[in-house]
């Protein structure tokens, strides 16, 4: 028995009529936050450099797919069967390059396919736009960047990075423009066009900005964290009146800690687990 059918008949006795009570109790909408939680805290194992960390949480993601899928079993939709076919057939569909008589050489020549084949079975389907495959709760940045992305794979996109680089410093004097005029509707949308073009500038860069700012944050509050401990040794807390020394402290921070915490080494592969994080540059979707 594969490990995959042991998986299997553990979520049939689990639902079954003399199974768990609560796992008996779940639907797609009570599974919904555990789906979320499960996605980030792999997320999180994956920048861990603990591999037997990382194993778990796909451990704990993959057994969240065939809950699911045994939820829609009982439900008459699917079955994980058909969940496993479904996706082997499109990426065998999407991948001519390899399953069929095609060639191509490079990343670029392979997303640039893939948004063809994704956008002809689009028009098979709905006649829908490009876009319709973007969910519409991703976190914005992550949104912008995907966006971005599908655009540039049918060739709108700047030519260069000098390109966007320059698109951006024309951002940032609009979004002064609207601090000094004080408009709340025009900073709001000039902040947001702001942020729009650094996630272009990330992504010819060949930077995740998601990935980006999670270390920015990271970093922050390392860091801070070093102000309140240097503090609290000194018999002082947080606070506007010390607002001097929280700044000396800060500069004494960046000297002491390093860049990136040792305890979360950057994942030496892109999604696929055979591929150099830098091919990430333009996610597929």
């Amino acid at each position: 028995m594969s490990e995959m059918d042991r998986l299997k008949r553990i979520m049939d006795r689990l639902r079954g009529p003399d199974g768990c009570p609560w796992d008996r109790e779940q639907t797609y909408e009570t599974l919904a936050t555990f789906l979320l939680e499960e996605t980030y805290e792999t997320l999180e194992a994956m920048t861990s450099g603990v591999p037997s960390a990382h194993r778990e949480e796909l451990g704990d993601l993959l057994f969240q797919i065939v809950f699911q899928a045994r939820i829609a079993k009982e439900r008459g939709e699917f079955d994980l069967e058909d969940v496993m076919r479904e996706i082997g057939d499109k990426i065998v569909r999407r991948h001519p390059h390899v399953f069929g008589d095609g060639a191509l050489s490079t990343s670029e020549q392979v997303l640039a396919q893939w948004e063809r084949i994704k956008n002809q079975e689009r028009r098979n389907r709905t006649g829908g736009s490009m876009f319709d495959g973007v969910p519409d709760q991703l976190p914005a940045l992550l949104k912008a960047l995907r966006i971005s992305s599908k655009a540039a794979r049918v060739g709108f996109d700047w030519p260069d990075l000098h390109g966007v680089m320059e698109k951006l410093d024309e951002e940032a004097a609009e979004l002064r423009r609207a601090l000094r005029a004080r408009r709340h509707a025009s900073i709001k949308e000039e902040i947001g066009d702001l942020l729009f073009t650094i996630a272009n500038v990330a992504r010819r860069a060949g930077v995740d900005p998601e990935l980006a700012l999670q270390d920015a944050n990271r970093k922050f509050i390392e860091r801070f964290r070093y102000v309140e401990s240097r503090l609290a040794e000194e018999g002082l807390q947080v606070a506007p009146e010390v607002r001097n020394r929280m700044e000396t402290l800060w500069e004494e921070s960046k000297k002491k800690l390093r860049r990136i915490s040792p305890a979360r080494k950057p994942p030496s592969a892109g999604t696929s687990g055979n591929a150099p994080r830098r091919v990430r540059r333009v996610p597929r979707s």
